[in-house]
């Protein structure tokens, strides 16, 4: 899944979109080109190299912003300074280290209980459903709240609604990454604004995460664009991929029986899930020099697309790339948290996230049929799966 405008390959090239080149120039919906790289190691070199290839467009809407949608931001105080994702400057290191902080391992695996016993009740209520023959959505019942509420026992956040955070960082998702008109642009500009008034009033007087953030001495903005990020990269993506993951586990009967036989390992079919299925299809960079990358020239100011998916089906790096196959050669080198200083600081709670689910979910999933698999928007970077309906 990529943007829907590069689903074939460069003109002229006279190939598929199977047979993209390392390295493709093209040109996305409003005629801006980019440099997409499609091989492991060479997006694994941009992601490591932050010195000649900048995060400081991570987050730059791929649709840019008209006039009557950029006043709706700023009617609402709307602003994101370089915080994580978009920080090549000296403040990351130690942004990323309180974060680090509170999404410590140990910290995350004293939720894995907790996140169990939650789990295993949503899924005793959806097996009852299911046995009365009626359809039920895995995505709404199971998947979509899951990351947000144990993220928020661990970055003590209030007890929001956690529907209006869902629809925030679904909007935030759809503003910056996806192509869209005017109309759309101002509709989803206001609802991000208007949540963002919402951090800013937690970031000033928040415990935990945020509290952290203050002492250091960190300004306002900066603590309501780490909240930001938070809310929409360590949670949303993760319930993206826990519904991905599911999705694809209905279509993988041996690796279900494995699953209740005890030959395959939960943590490789977590590994295999996030190659295949990662909710983050790909990530920018921009050149800050000229430079080559694979016997391309890259110019300075260049943005460089990476093709994340794409370089966990390297066929140079795993055994079967196409093929589901959990503990196979290759199955954990995937860049589904990309690599680097600006890896997902949020990796290993995904994973337990994901693993809890699996281990408890697993005995739903056989037998079903899909009723309604996800419908993925078209969106440069994010999957966004909105609904997942099975049934018996």
């Amino acid at each position: 899944m990529l943007f829907r405008s590069w689903e074939q390959a460069p003109a002229g090239t006279g190939v598929g979109p199977a047979h993209w080149p390392d390295v493709a120039r093209v040109a996305d919906h409003v005629g801006v080109e980019h440099l997409l790289v499609t091989r492991h190691a060479l997006v694994r070199q941009v992601l490591t190299d932050a010195t000649t290839f900048r995060p400081d467009n991570a987050l730059d809407a791929v649709t840019p912003m008209p006039v009557a949608a950029l006043r709706v931001l700023a009617a609402h105080r709307f602003r994101l300074p370089p915080t994580l994702a978009n920080n090549g400057g000296g403040t990351h290191p130690e942004i990323r280290a309180l974060v680090a902080a509170a999404l410590h391992p140990t910290r995350v695996a004293a939720q894995r209980d907790w996140l169990a016993t939650l789990v295993r009740q949503r899924v005793a209520e959806l097996t009852a459903a299911l046995d009365t023959g009626a359809p039920v959505d895995l995505h709404a019942g199971l998947a979509a709240d899951l990351p947000l509420l144990v993220l928020a026992r661990l970055v003590d956040l209030p007890d929001a609604p956690v529907a209006a955070v869902k629809e925030f960082a679904r909007a935030a998702l759809e503003l910056f990454w996806a192509p869209l008109d005017v109309d759309r642009q101002q509709a989803l500009a206001a609802e991000v604004g208007r949540f963002h008034r919402l951090l800013r009033e937690f970031a000033a007087t928040g415990d935990g995460l945020v509290a952290s953030l203050r002492a250091a001495g960190h300004p306002p903005d900066v603590v309501v664009g780490a909240l930001f990020f938070l809310l929409v990269a360590g949670q949303e993506t993760t319930s993206q991929f826990l519904t991905l993951l599911l999705h694809r586990l209905t279509g993988e009967p041996t690796v279900l029986a494995g699953l209740r036989d005890g030959s395959v390992d939960v943590a490789d079919v977590v590994e295999e899930g996030l190659r295949l299925e990662p909710p983050i299809v790909t990530w920018r960079r921009v050149a800050a020099v000229d430079t080559t990358l694979g016997g391309t020239g890259v110019p300075a100011g260049s943005s460089v697309v990476l093709w994340l998916a794409r370089a966990g089906r390297d066929p140079s790096v795993v055994q079967s790339p196409d093929e589901f196959r959990p503990g196979q050669r290759g199955s954990r080198r995937h860049l589904a948290f990309g690599a680097g200083a600006h890896r997902c600081v949020g990796d290993q709670l995904a994973r337990m996230e994901a693993a809890t689910l699996v281990r408890e979910a697993a005995p739903l999933l056989t037998g079903v049929r899909v009723v309604r698999p996800p419908h993925y928007p078209d969106n440069l970077t994010f999957r966004m799966p909105d609904a997942f309906v099975v049934r018996r």
